[in-house]
């Protein structure tokens, strides 16, 4: 069964999702695979909803405006849509020197 097949059956698609850092020790793990609502349209969105999962996902994305995402390997704004995203990583803001 196709991803496109699984989502329309069942209203979700499964996506890798992984954690960096300090969000990984807010969250609890490196990384999961979730079947994440198909109706999620944002990062922003994904960020709500993995925050409804439970008391570590609260604490890792209590400030939304800090956690940094990337889709597929490049870096997305709260507001870039999911699309297709295989792979979404959370990490904290870097800073060089």
């Amino acid at each position: 069964m196709s991803t496109a097949t699984a989502t329309a059956a069942t209203g979700t698609r499964p996506v890798r999702i992984v954690y960096f850092a300090w969000v990984r020790e807010r969250v609890g793990l490196p990384e999961e695979t979730l079947d994440i609502p198909a109706d999620l349209g944002t990062v922003a969105d994904l960020v709500r909803w993995l925050k409804a999962r439970g008391e570590g996902y609260e604490a890792a994305f209590v400030d939304e405006t800090i956690v940094r995402a990337a889709l597929d390997h490049v870096h997305a704004k709260p507001q870039a849509p999911l699309g297709q995203a295989r792979e979404i990583a959370f990490f904290p803001p870097m800073t060089g020197g």
